[in-house]
């Protein structure tokens, strides 16, 4: 029914009234378009993701995932150009695996793209040590490596890690294992019990996985290990989470360079996320939860920038410092920058030193960094996704 009424029934504030009414009615109904277009049926994609999340035929095209790296390890092909190796079974033999094994795969020699045949929980022998031109995918599977030592790239380039459950990762004892099938079994003292540990290696992307738990840290990397980004990957539940770079006297270091984006990073950590000696780390468009200690820490002077990061303080006063550096007389000379990040609950970034603290990316290196406040939305389905072969790999 539609009701006529008089323009001179009505008083100035009536029409005020209703004018703004009129405009929240469509400011509410702008917000809801905007919640709507982020909404986990229409996913805003980070700049890795939508290069090859939204296949339906993904898990036809699986080597194409190697060419959507960003930051300074995009070069990382992984077993690009191999064969597609298939793991079968998850019992481990360190000293000689055996075909159709995860070990049996990356101790192989060339590339190859080692993908699962179902759900496996994987407890190692030995620290799983992988060859050159390996990529390990495990979408469309629930694949854990946990309860025992996981995985440390030694002495390799072009490795890609992808969605893997690592957690409760235990230091190995002092035994042969075969690092690769082109060499005799070697003496491997023992290990710390890192989820991932990057030695000496360089071209590694380390993407989608979901890490915790273990008994030193998450990621490892150290002794001039360089070209790696670390992405899309959901950290919780842990202390020292991250490093990058050896120690203070390891100056190799001081070629490293490492991107850290669209990682969630909570609930319970406590501190390195990451921590940095020497070299250039790049953090970008992290989600961060309230820390125990601190987020962002280094010494040895590396230079750091902060880009359209989340910071969501504890509420402990003396905690919300988002950063932390070792005691250090010179400490404050360092370069270290916060651009466009946001912070809520009273977190603050100090900064330091003179300059931009710029990646200065090559070609087929750079990606667009947003605003920290839209960290949540690129960072939304950080962690292992659940992929269906069926269609477009759309949830976590």
């Amino acid at each position: 029914m539609i009701c006529r009424l008089k323009q001179d029934s009505f008083s100035m504030e009536h029409k005020f009234f209703i004018s703004a009414s009129l405009i929240q009615l469509m400011i509410l109904m702008l917000n809801l378009h905007f919640q709507a277009s982020f909404s986990s049926a229409s996913p805003s994609y980070n700049a890795i993701d939508k290069c090859w999340r939204r296949d339906p035929q993904w898990s036809q095209n699986r080597l194409n995932l190697a060419d959507c790296a960003v930051g300074f390890g995009s070069a990382a092909m992984g077993g690009k150009g191999g064969e597609m190796y298939t793991v079968t079974r998850d019992d481990d033999h360190a000293e000689n695996p055996l075909p159709g094994t995860l070990r049996y795969g990356v101790t192989r020699i060339g590339p190859l793209w080692i993908v699962f045949a179902r759900d496996m929980d994987i407890k190692l022998e030995m620290p799983l040590f992988v060859t050159s031109h390996k990529t390990i995918d495990a979408r469309g599977a629930n694949v854990h490596i946990s309860n025992g030592p996981c995985i440390r790239l030694l002495n390799v380039t072009n490795i890609i890690i992808h969605g893997l459950n690592i957690h409760d990762c235990k230091p190995s004892v002092a035994a042969n294992v075969l690092l690769s099938a082109s060499m005799s079994l070697q003496w491997m003292d023992t290990q710390d019990g890192d989820g991932i540990s990057v030695v000496s290696s360089r071209d590694i992307w380390i993407d989608h996985n979901t890490l915790s738990s273990c008994a030193d840290g998450l990621v490892d990397v150290t002794l001039a290990s360089t070209a790696v980004t670390v992405s899309n990957n959901r950290f919780s539940y842990h202390d020292k989470v991250m490093l990058l770079g050896h120690s203070d006297d390891y100056t190799a270091d001081k070629d490293m360079r490492v991107t850290v984006a669209f990682n969630h990073f909570g609930p319970g950590l406590l501190e390195r996320m990451p921590r940095c000696r020497h070299g250039y780390v790049h953090v970008a468009n992290n989600n961060y939860e309230p820390w125990g200690i601190y987020a962002i820490g280094g010494s040895a002077e590396p230079m750091i920038r902060s880009e359209g990061n989340r910071f969501v303080a504890p509420n402990e006063e003396y905690k919300k410092q988002v950063t932390w550096r070792e005691t250090s007389p010179d400490g404050m000379s360092w370069l270290w920058k916060s651009v466009s990040d946001s912070f809520f609950n009273g977190a603050y970034f100090v900064p330091s030193g003179r300059g931009k603290a710029l990646p200065f990316y090559q070609q087929g290196q750079t990606f667009k960094v947003a605003n920290g406040r839209l960290a949540p939305i690129f960072t939304q389905n950080a962690g292992v996704l659940s992929c269906t072969t069926s269609g477009p790999c759309l949830m976590s």
